[in-house]
Formats: C-alpha cells, structure tokens, sequence
C-alpha cells in the first residue's frame, strides 16, 4: 500500500515560508517582472518614459531634462524595460546645430534652431511664429495614451493621442491643436506626428505613385539627405500617390524577410508625407494635412485635430507588413467590423448600354445576369436628369431624379424585377458634382467651387460643388437621404470624376478661404456618417475615375472600391499587387471586361476572369452580357461558381505574392484561409519568349506536416499527384503547364483532416 506523506507547519513555519516567497518576487529579474505586465501602455514614472507594447513590437519615448517629449525606440519589442533609459537631449558639437534641433523630439514645433520638416507651424495674434511645446500632463485610458503639451509662452495646447492595437501590432497617433489665447492663432501646418527609424543610411524607400488607369504602381528607392514628398494636391487622395510608406534596412527586405517599418496616413482630400533624412544620418517620417495653399484660422476657444496616422513594424517582410495592414483593416476600420459581409458579384450595366439606361434594358441585363449566378446589379450613368438631358457627359448632374422618359414609373419597377430575380440592386451617383447644363446649377451658380471673376475650368464638363459650405452639405444629404429612402438600393456607387481647380470660397473672408481644404472634406465624412447612421444597411463603393480617393479613413465609410477604370486584365496584375501593399482584398474589385476602353487589349476570357477573382474582393462584370455567345455565358457561370466556393479565403484569409507581375513574365499569388483549411493559388503567364518552361511556384503559409488534396481547375498542372505534403508544396514547388501569351490557371487546396 501507498500512503500520502503530510507535512504540517507550525504558525512560525508558515510565516516564515510566506516571508521567504515574498523575498523570491522581490528578486525576481525585471524582464520577468515586465512580462507579467500586460497593459499595453505603461509609463514609468521615475525615468519618465511612456512605452507602448504590442504582440510583436515596442514604441517608446520619454520626457527629456528639457520637458519635451523626446522619441527612444520603435522596433521588435523589448520586453525589458530597465533597458531603457531616461531621454536626453542630443549631443552636438556643430556650431550651427543645437541640441534640440538634432534631438528626435516626438511632435516639434517650427521654433528655435529646428531645421527639419516641423509638426506645428503657426503664427500668433502679434505675429511671433515661433512655437516650443512642453510636456504638461498625460493620462492612460486602457490602449489610448494622450499627452498634453503646451508651448513654453502662449496658452497654445496640443494634445498628442496614441492608440495601441495589441494584437495587430499597429499603433495610431494624431493630434488636437487648441487656441487658449484670447486673439485669432493661424495654423499654417499642422501635421498628425512623426515616426523615427534608427539612425544610419542606406534605407531604402518603398511607395506606390501613378496616375488615372496605372494607379499604385510600387516605386522603390534609396533614402538621400534632404526630403521626399509623398502628396495630394487635389481634393482627394490621388491616383498620383497613395498615403503609405515602407523603410527597409539597406534595401535588404523582401516578401518574407527583413526588417520593415510602414505607415498610413487616413485622410482623403490634400495630405503629404514627407521622408527625410537628416545631414545628422537619422531618416523620419513626417505626415498630416497638406500645407501647401493652407491655412487654418483657430478663434479663441477652438480646436483642428489632424488626420490620424498609422505606423508598424515587422521583421518578416514586406508580405507580413500587408497582412498585418489587411487583417486591420478588416478588424478596425471597414464598416461593420469586425466580420464584414462577403462581398457580392456584381454586373454593371455601364459597359453595355452607358448613358443609354432604361428600365427595358437593365431588365433584359438583369436577366442574362442572375443565369450567371450574379447576386447584385449595378446601374451606373445615365438613370437621371430632366427628360432626355443625360444622354452624354454634357448634362444632368445635379438633377438626382429618374429621367422621366427612361423611367416613366420610377425606379421601383425595374428594383422589383431585380428583387424577383433574387438579386440585390445597385445605383451610380455623383453627388459631388454638377454639369453646367443642369437645373440645378441655374438655380445654384453660386455653388461650386471658385474665384469671382476666374474661368471655372471644367473636367469631364462638369464642376465641383462646394461641400464645405453649410447649404451645399445639407443640400447634398437630403437629396440623397431622400433617393435611398424611397428605393430599396444596397449599394451606392459614389463617384467622382474630376480633381478640384480654381479653390476659391468666395463666401467666406479671405483669410479663411484656404480653409476649404480641411472643411470640404469634413463635410463630406459627415454627409456620409448621417447617410450610414439613417439607412444601416447601405453599403458604398468608392470611385474616384477609378481607385482616386481611397485610404484608411474613408474606409471607414466605404465597403469596397472600384480599383480602376482600366479594365485591361494585364495592366490590372500591376495596379492590384500595388493596392495589395496596404488594402485588404476584400476592398478592392475584380473586373472583368469584353475590351477595355484604355487599350482594347484582347484577353482569353478565363485570363480576364481568373485576374478578377484574383484580385480577392468583390467579382464585377463589366461586359455586354447579353451579346455572348453560349459557351462564354457557360463558362462565366463556372468561373463565378469557382469564385463562390473560394471567397471567403480571399477576402479573409492570409495573401501571399508568390511572383510579382513585374518581375518576370509569370505572376502568381496565393490565398489561404484563416482556418488554414483551404488554400487557392493563381498563376498567369502573359508573354511567353524561347520556349522556355515556366518557373516552379513555390507555395506559402501551409502547414508543413498537413497533406491538401489538390483540385486544379485545368489541366495545366504538371504534378499528377493529388494529395501532397504542406512541406512538398513549400518546399518543391508545382510546375505548370503555361504556354503562349496570356495564359492562365488557379489550384484549390484542401486540406485532409
């Protein structure tokens, strides 16, 4: 037999044990102590450091001998925080340099001897325009940090505000500059904050620029002394540049290695981000509001907050940087988050009949499409305006009412037919604009955007409305509060089809006429919060002619956006990895088209259709459906029924860009699910030269002892093995079978439980 010993401790035993357990705690080293600690803000009270955690990484600063905020460290988190010391100002031995001005102050003025690009430039009631802030105070609520800084003369405060997202490893910051004074403070630059690397040279630069029809292509370059602007000057966020930057260390990351810090500024009208490096050998980030041809006049008692900008860091890529963008996105900021509804697939009416829409038509387009298994018809240009006026880009913008001889009944007929088909229905509207041919701007002249006694340059013969007066704003919300109100729409395609020209406000004195910049914009987020708050199940495609006006704060109103208004399935492999960089899948379309407007490069039609299920969001067809022959109707209801069995990997699962379109002549991507279970790869080959066989594609992201029963949607897969190890797929790669110029496969991966 076995018999349980028992140990029993007199009163001072038990005493003395306690004593002794308390001692251990006592000497515990501080990393254990650190990584009890959770929280993830911290601030450490006698070194006068705050520090913010995530899962994967550390963002520190501190409150130097100067009592400004002084930054230490962003990277790989550092669990141990006796390894940080209290912040000093920097040493120098430059006569014409101070030790402020070469010391990474986490939000600086333009005062004193500081010569690199400012957080806070202003101009006070008896004109002195230099600016010192120092610390006030702070508080810690939860994951949100503030911290309010005052400058060293004037009641002039800025608030710095910090949110922390644990687990997607991104940290937000931005500011809120207050007038305390009692006399006018004009705001000549007010920037969200700055983001420092660790000082040295040879960092490389990564952005994505472009124009209208070749948005976001990847641009990289080496980090030289002096600044370079990353901008919008036009209202919106741009075709010409996307608010995001990446720093890698000497050039040395790549997909799946490296140590890459990254940004995102949200704000969708004029905004910059400016890169420099200092003659000091430090590289910084600096991003807000566009200063140039701005000005911003704070009465006594107000307040501008600036557009929040959004930093990370990882060491595994430039990939990982994406899904970590993606999987926030999908989490933090898209509506309805965190589990979006999946996106439809769509048919839009504007590549078969234009500005010819009546409701005879968009039955018949209807009808060829539900046989397809499309789930939501969208009605583009060419619905509205007095009887017969839209029958071109001419006129009728502004009129938002059906075209009484297109639509003698109103809308609600053909939304029905649409409903009885088992589809959900879409409209096109262009609420910022208005055509000069229109009863709405002879009511209204004095409405649009401009300088009295200027031309009023038109783009795409219309003009601007001016949303950032009150009349316009309420204007524009009632017209379109009333529209949805009386239709049963689910979604809206807000467009918007030219950039600002002639920025005057001639309603307001001059001095706050440059104003226009920041109100416009506030404006049109108000509008938009007020349309979603009263009609909930409403969802928004962003189109900007094309992929113009989309970032990180206009998703927050937006479900998808139109990715460009170039169809052309080849140019699209280029514009999609750009988007890919810092857009989650799920926000961007894939569209299929018969002959692109910009090129009319003619595509086999399982190329055009696999590059739009590529593309990982919502499927759009922008083709003359009811013009094709019956094996093309045939195979897009096989290809839209693959897309189906899919979708939901590829607007939320892990992307991985296997090769890059311009790169070689294959480009190849792949999926896979959160769950792991189910994995898609596509490859494409555009332009075969010499014969030569194509590369092997190396898979990603598996689990490497799993086995995945492959289902190739071709034959153009070499291995005839069907079941093969996560680590054989990783590791030795598929061959395809790609031949001759614009050819095209995709593989489903399931895995075997």
């Amino acid at each position: 037999m076995h018999f349980k010993r028992v140990t029993y401790l007199s009163p001072c035993q038990k005493g003395l044990f306690v004593l002794q357990a308390i001692a251990i705690l006592l000497l515990l080293p501080p990393v254990l102590k650190a990584a009890s600690n959770d929280a993830p803000i911290r601030y450490l009270p006698e070194a006068k450091i705050f520090i913010m955690e995530t899962d994967h990484t550390s963002y520190v600063f501190g409150i130097n001998e100067q009592n400004a905020l002084q930054n230490l460290y962003w990277g790989k988190k550092i669990s141990r925080e006796d390894d940080f010391s209290q912040a000093h100002t920097a040493e120098t031995r430059y006569p014409l340099e101070s030790q402020e001005g070469m010391t990474n102050e986490e939000y600086a003025g333009w005062g004193g001897m500081r010569y690199t690009e400012p957080c806070l430039k202003v101009t006070m009631a008896d004109g002195v325009r230099d600016l010192v802030l120092k610390y006030v105070s702070h508080q810690v609520k939860g994951d949100t940090l503030e911290v309010l800084t005052k400058d060293m003369n004037y009641d002039l405060f800025v608030t710095l505000t910090y949110q922390v997202f644990p687990h997607h490893d991104i940290i937000r910051k931005n500011t809120t500059i207050e007038n305390r004074t009692k006399q006018t403070v004009v705001v000549e630059s007010a920037q969200s904050g700055v983001w420092y690397v660790p000082p040295g040279v040879g960092y490389r630069l990564t952005y994505l620029s472009g124009r209208w029809a070749g948005e976001n292509q990847v641009t990289q370059e080496t980090i030289h002394q002096g600044k370079k602007v990353l901008e919008s000057r036009r209202m919106v966020t741009s075709q010409q540049a996307t608010p995001w930057f990446a720093i890698d260390y000497h050039g040395e990351a790549n997909e799946e290695y490296g140590r890459v810090w990254f940004g995102a500024l949200g704000w969708s009208g004029n905004w910059k981000i400016v890169v420099e490096q200092t003659p000091n050998q430090q590289v910084r980030v600096v991003g807000g509001f566009n200063d140039f041809d701005f000005s911003y006049q704070l009465k006594p008692g107000e307040s501008l907050k600036t557009p929040e900008f959004y930093g990370g860091y990882t060491d595994q890529g430039f990939g990982k940087a994406s899904r970590i963008m993606h999987h926030f996105e999908l989490a933090e900021i898209l509506p309805h988050r965190p589990m979006p509804r999946l996106r439809p697939v769509s048919s839009n009416s504007w590549c078969a009949t234009e500005f010819a829409a009546n409701e005879e038509n968009q039955k018949q387009f209807a009808a060829v499409a539900a046989k397809l298994g499309v789930e939501l018809l969208m009605m583009d240009d060419g619905w509205f305006g007095a009887r017969g006026a839209r029958k071109d880009d001419h006129a009728g913008l502004g009129d938002w009412y059906p075209d009484p001889d297109k639509f003698p009944n109103g809308l609600k007929p053909l939304i029905d037919y649409v409903h009885g088909l088992g589809m959900e229905f879409g409209l096109w509207i262009e609420p910022e604009m208005v055509n000069p041919d229109s009863n709405l701007y002879r009511q209204h002249p004095d409405w649009v955007i401009n300088f009295p006694g200027r031309p009023r340059t038109q783009g795409r013969n219309q003009l601007m409305l001016n949303l950032a007066r009150e009349d316009v704003k309420e204007w524009v919300f009632n017209t379109f509060d009333k529209l949805l109100t009386e239709n049963d729409i689910k979604v809206v395609k807000w467009d918007m089809n030219r950039h600002i020209s002639e920025p005057g406000w001639p309603e307001v004195p001059p001095v706050e006429q440059k104003e226009i910049w920041v109100k416009y914009v506030a404006n049109l987020y108000g509008i938009l919060d007020r349309l979603r708050a009263k009609h909930p199940s409403i969802e928004i495609e962003s189109s900007q002619s094309g992929g113009g006006r989309v970032d990180l704060e206009f998703l927050k109103r937006i479900e998808t956006m139109n990715s460009s208004d170039n169809g052309d399935s080849f140019d699209l492999q280029r514009i999609g990895e750009g988007y890919s960089f810092v857009y989650a899948p799920k926000v961007t379309d894939g569209s299929v088209e018969d002959n692109p407007r910009t090129n009319g490069r003619s595509t086999p039609l399982k190329f055009r259709f696999l590059q739009g299920i590529s593309m990982g969001g919502g499927l759009e067809l922008c083709c003359d459906i009811r013009k094709w022959p019956t094996a093309d109707l045939d195979a897009a209801k096989e290809m839209i029924g693959y897309y189906k069995v899919i979708r939901r990997t590829l607007q939320e699962g892990d992307l991985y860009r296997l090769d890059s379109p311009g790169d070689v002549d294959i480009s190849a991507k792949e999926y896979v699910a959160p769950d792991g279970k189910q994995a898609v790869i596509f490859a494409f080959r555009h332009s075969q030269q010499f014969l030569y066989q194509a590369p092997t594609i190396y898979l990603r992201g598996l689990d490497d002892r799993a086995l995945y029963r492959l289902q190739p949607i071709d034959g153009k897969l070499s291995e005839k093995q069907r079941v093969l190890s996560g680590a054989y797929l990783m590791n030795h790669g598929l061959d395809f079978k790609l031949e001759g110029d614009f050819d095209s496969t995709s593989v489903l991966f399931e895995k075997v439980e």
